[in-house]
């Protein structure tokens, strides 16, 4: 089956076919760097980290390219106020960004460029853009002149009146259509700049993307995406120079991820719901935001409240449950190194059909426009299947149970690296995350664990009456407990 994804360029969703075959070229917007990421960052980074996992699970060469803005107004505005430079202010959130995404286990992409590396190209770029008639030039700025580019809006639908009356515009009088846009900026007092034909001056942001993108991945390549907002006028303003200049389309594919909200409303520092990475990182396991992220269609709105988190929590930890009860199982088995799928009975035989199937349901969800819930509900019914079929199994349990465990530890590990899910050890995610949780709701680790020692020495001294009760203070608490031969564990309900 070929891969399927929504262009939103043509309003449909198509085949994907690379330009190169085998080969997938992919240039994602990234942040701003004046502040810290939050989790509208998060949800944007995580869906192109797994598309460009998923292509190369499918066997492509992925170069993926994700920028760095660090020339911006709102960075010179925060470089001003704490009396820093612009690239002080810019390598400290670049820096945290990174140290974010690497605890979301986002993959590092195949080139981060910064803006500021690429002013030559940019200033080469504009020139063209000016002989082509495309842009003017006035009191050293220069703007694209966007009537001049007959297929302005094609990307975002829309024509140039219906942009005047609802887009937020800045208006100079320089401009000869109040829709023109900055391809370079005059330097103001107090600003950083360089030297151009222009005088000095510093970029606009459009022609910052056009310009990377170009540089890394050519005048036409696969996959252009970032988040929704970014559609007009951003990538609006893109297609209009790149395209002007090369003639070419710039990208085949336009990738969106939706919108986020909290809780119903759109996050504003504001109303009080702006939730950063680490904010949310203090709570939650890294995984329980991916998941939570990912449980959601990549195009669709997704809302951000304690409620989906706290789901996103139970349903990975169904899932370390079940790979922990799968590694306890198999680290009592022998050599099972001689069983095949051929030699199993009926139940077990069973059991490995459903779950050797879920490479290819997961790849067929996946090749639907990377629809991760459907891919996320297969591993639930895997999930399902395993804890089924482990309840009728016996201690010591046979070779091919092992062989049939081993074969669906594989198969979650598997789908799991696509996700950037399962990464951790099982013993310790379940732990981490009880110990997290406990201290969410104001319950003492040490308190519970000293509880359960005295519970164990009541039960050894045969005091049942002690034990019970001790079992019912931690149960007021919504602690559960599990006796078994090799110790009792808890965790919270």
């Amino acid at each position: 089956m070929s891969i399927k994804l929504y262009n939103t360029l043509t309003k449909k969703k198509e085949k994907f076919e690379p330009l190169v075959e085998g080969k997938v070229g992919i240039y994602a917007c990234g942040i701003t760097a004046y502040d810290v990421c939050h989790i509208g960052h998060a949800r944007s980074a995580v869906v192109f980290d797994v598309i460009t996992r998923y292509l190369r699970y499918r066997g492509y060469d992925v170069t993926y390219v994700k920028n760095f803005t660090d020339i911006d107004d709102k960075i010179i505005a925060k470089a001003n106020s704490e009396g820093k430079t612009i690239f002080e202010i810019s390598e400290k959130y670049i820096r945290e960004h990174d140290e974010d995404m690497d605890v979301l286990g986002v993959a590092r992409p195949t080139f981060v460029p910064r803006a500021t590396e690429h002013i030559g190209g940019m200033i080469s770029l504009i020139r063209v853009l000016l002989d082509k008639g495309l842009a003017y030039e006035v009191e050293g700025d220069v703007y694209y002149a966007v009537e001049k580019f007959v297929e302005y809006g094609k990307l975002s639908g829309r024509s140039l009146e219906d942009m005047m009356a609802g887009a937020r515009i800045d208006v100079s009088e320089k401009k000869n259509n109040p829709l023109d846009f900055a391809l370079w900026k005059a330097s103001k007092a107090g600003e950083p700049w360089w030297e151009s034909p222009w005088g000095r001056g510093r970029p606009g942001w459009h022609i910052e993307c056009s310009v990377m993108s170009q540089h890394f991945l050519g005048e036409t390549f696969d996959i252009h995406g970032g988040g929704e907002d970014l559609i007009f006028p951003h990538h609006e303003n893109e297609i209009a120079q790149s395209e002007g200049a090369t003639g070419k389309p710039l990208a085949n594919y336009w990738v969106y991820n939706g919108f986020v909200t909290v809780d119903g409303e759109k996050m504003s520092k504001s109303l009080g719901n702006f939730f950063t990475v680490k904010d949310i990182l203090q709570s939650y396991h890294p995984e329980v935001l991916r998941l939570f992220v990912l449980q959601s269609h990549y195009k669709s709105p997704v809302d951000f409240s304690d409620e989906s988190l706290a789901d996103a929590r139970m349903g990975m930890e169904r899932f370390y449950t079940t790979l922990n009860a799968i590694n306890e199982a198999l680290s009592g088995c022998g050599d099972f190194s001689g069983i095949t799928g051929e030699k199993l009975s009926a139940k077990d035989s069973d059991a490995y059909a459903k779950l050797t199937s879920l490479p290819e349901r997961f790849a067929d969800a996946m090749d639907d426009d990377f629809n991760t819930p459907r891919a996320i509900g297969y591993i639930f019914d895997a999930v399902r299947i395993v804890n089924g079929y482990m309840a009728d199994e016996k201690s010591p349990i046979s070779p091919e149970a092992c062989f049939v465990l081993d074969t669906a530890k594989r198969a979650f590990l598997a789908t799991g690296e696509v996700l950037g899910l399962f990464f951790d050890d099982p013993d310790d995610y379940l732990r981490k995350n009880r110990d997290r949780e406990a201290g969410k709701r104001g319950l003492d680790v040490k308190d519970i664990e000293r509880l359960i020692e005295e519970r164990r020495a009541a039960r050894l001294a045969k005091d049942w009456k002690k034990a019970d009760e001790i079992r019912r203070v931690l149960a007021d608490k919504k602690i559960i407990l599990r006796d078994a031969p090799s110790g009792t564990t808890w965790k919270i309900a």
